[in-house]
């Protein structure tokens, strides 16, 4: 039996994750998860890919989440409230447009000084409807796709063994919920349907890895060629790019706790 071991929301796209022992998941995936993004002075995304620096920066969501605190080494924390009902904005992320609501001066001008260039905030407005494919539909905020990204520790163990390099550390690959129990490394491409907690999830797809991986999640610093190197020996998938974790849709809400079990009521084939 699978149990989860750790919940983590990421309250800013591309910024450093918040691990906490219980959570809401909501139809969007882990309350005040990538509520939050960067976006340049054209209004496209920031991400890791190019601003590896997004990775020190530290977001707390403060209060019920009316209020937003960012801190990052070198500079003087920021906190400011939250703002869902200013003038919508266009943005983009991956070419398609979204509609965003700039938090102000404040945090642009914190963001900028860190990042080294123009960059504003944006969060998610409450009527955001965005759709996201794969095999189960569901919607989420500004993650990259799916809601919720799920990573098992034995998938985790299974790579640093091949791969022969100190071992990395989960935080690498960004997950939300990460389980432990399974003894066959990447039982989860096998999921379809499960419960846990209260929630009900769907499967997506599988967690095609990209550039992200590479970047040392305390320092920013590009970190070298893993864990891309290792996986594409063994973890590359038919419809391209090398997978490691899946991605689930929410299709019950619900609360979710370190410890709960997982309830699989529908296993399939993998797409790997």
């Amino acid at each position: 039996m699978a149990t989860v071991t750790e919940l983590r929301y990421y309250p800013v796209k591309g910024c450093a994750g918040v691990v906490v022992e219980q959570a809401e998941l909501t139809r969007a995936g882990l309350a005040h998860d990538r509520s939050f993004m960067v976006v340049d002075a054209k209004g496209v995304f920031r991400s890791q890919r190019r601003d590896r620096l997004l990775a020190t920066v530290r977001p707390s969501v403060l209060g019920d989440g009316d209020r937003l605190a960012l801190a990052a080494p070198g500079v003087e924390p920021v906190a400011f409230a939250v703002d869902t009902g200013g003038p919508r904005r266009e943005v983009r992320m991956f070419d398609s447009p979204y509609l965003g609501i700039d938090q102000g001066e404040e945090a642009a001008g914190w963001l900028s000084e860190v990042l080294g260039a123009p960059s504003r905030l944006v969060r998610v407005p409450p009527e955001h409807d965005r759709v996201t494919d794969g095999l189960t539909p569901g919607t989420s905020g500004f993650a990259d796709s799916s809601a919720v990204h799920l990573l098992s520790r034995s998938s985790l163990d299974d790579f640093n063994a091949r791969s022969g390099e100190a071992p990395l550390s989960l935080d690498r690959f960004r997950p939300n919920l990460v389980v432990d129990g399974w003894p066959e490394p990447h039982t989860e491409d096998l999921l379809r349907r499960f419960a846990v907690g209260g929630a009900e999830l769907g499967y997506t797809k599988l967690a095609i890895r990209c550039a992200v991986t590479l970047v040392d999640q305390s320092t920013g610093a590009k970190a070298g060629p893993e864990p891309l190197r290792t996986l594409a020996r063994y973890r590359r998938a038919a419809a391209g790019g090398v997978a490691f974790g899946s991605k689930f849709a929410v299709l019950r809400p619900g609360t979710l706790r370190v410890g709960d079990e997982l309830a699989v009521s529908a296993w399939g084939a993998s797409e790997l």
